[in-house]
């Protein structure tokens, strides 16, 4: 059987795992960008790869556990195909317990979470003074410690999934001719090519901005607290973040937002006060109409393919995208949940 030809228009964290399973089956494939990789919101600075919360099941929440489950040995593959690491970690997450209210909520997914997430993680309430000092302040003396959550550096993701597909002769192109079927993944920008398109809004896109911090703790959980995700990384920066903003003027633009993210961490976390902030970053996060990614054929345009709207859990969400997606391309198997087909945005 010949080799299939895949175009993937978008080299964001969508596009460049789409093509790298792809690639990895055998595809040969073709990725185009004239930005170049990770230049919209995939080359952020939080990456943090954390669950929603075990009640409540959905088909949206069952997709992300299977693909928060695959991302350790995604991520080894990726980097031993590439020498280039992606800064993944499955470290788990803390979040303080602030009021007897979210206690007993909390007690409440502990049993849930055994069910749902079946044995292959823990969420647990944990007393504070049990785990060291690098805990965040809790009201109540408890927090709740997860062993799913994981964290990676977006920018480094993408470059190892760029120097990956290198390996396997797939460069980003900033631009060439279609080639095959087509993977439309090509983030905010995408989003509003759409939306004119089908003459209806099917997505948009929300503003993030975040900080990365120089602030080095070693292998520890990241921290969810005050609404922000706290996380130290594994080249001895720590990310927090971020905002989310639906109406904005420059989407590369910080201001006091950010500042204001910046020092409600380091009240939630006091030893983060002193650390030196290095970079500032915004960026714009693709944020489909039904909020789950969406995925599969384009209505009415033959071999043409959209995989668009990670918006807040995109890096989490990839590896099982990126698989799902090769199976519709390559095999012609269409196992994309409900909620999260193209149609169920228009």
């Amino acid at each position: 059987m010949a080799m299939a030809d895949i175009t993937v228009r978008g080299a964001g964290i969508f596009g460049l795992s789409i093509a790298w399973v792809c690639a990895r089956r055998g595809a040969r494939v073709h990725v185009i960008d004239p930005y170049g990789a990770g230049a919209g919101s995939s080359g952020g600075l939080v990456g943090a790869l954390a669950p929603h919360v075990p009640e409540n099941w959905n088909p949206k929440k069952q997709f992300q556990l299977e693909s928060l489950l695959m991302a350790q040995r995604f991520w080894a593959e990726v980097e031993a195909t590439g020498g280039v690491s992606p800064g993944y970690g499955r470290t788990g997450r803390l979040q303080p317990i602030n009021d007897e209210r979210t206690l007993e909520l909390a007690r409440q997914r502990e049993v849930s979470a055994r069910e749902l997430w079946r044995n292959q993680a823990e969420w647990r309430i944990c007393a504070a003074a049990s785990l060291g000092p690098w805990v965040p302040p809790s009201a109540t003396g408890y927090v709740i410690r997860d062993t799913l959550s994981a964290r990676m550096h977006p920018r480094r993701a993408c470059a190892a999934l760029v120097s990956a597909l290198t390996v396997m002769g797939v460069e980003i192109q900033p631009e060439a001719p279609d080639q095959g079927k087509v993977v439309h993944a090509k983030g905010h920008a995408g989003l509003l090519e759409l939306n004119g398109a089908f003459d209806k809004t099917v997505g948009g896109g929300v503003k993030g901005q975040a900080a990365l911090l120089r602030f080095h703790e070693g292998e520890v959980p990241q921290l969810y607290a005050d609404s922000l995700h706290i996380i130290p990384h594994a080249d001895g920066t720590l990310a927090i973040g971020s905002t989310s903003e639906r109406d904005f003027e420059d989407g590369k633009a910080t201001d006091e937002r950010l500042d204001d993210v910046i020092e409600r961490a380091r009240a939630a976390v006091p030893v983060l006060h002193g650390a030196e902030v290095i970079e500032r970053w915004a960026g714009v996060r693709p944020r489909a109409k039904s909020r789950a990614p969406m995925l599969g054929a384009w209505p009415g345009r033959d071999d043409h393919f959209i995989a668009n709207g990670g918006f807040k859990i995109g890096f989490g969400m990839a590896p099982k995208t990126a698989h799902v997606m090769a199976d519709l391309l390559l095999e012609n198997q269409d196992s994309i949940p409900q909620g999260f087909r193209v149609k169920d945005n228009l």
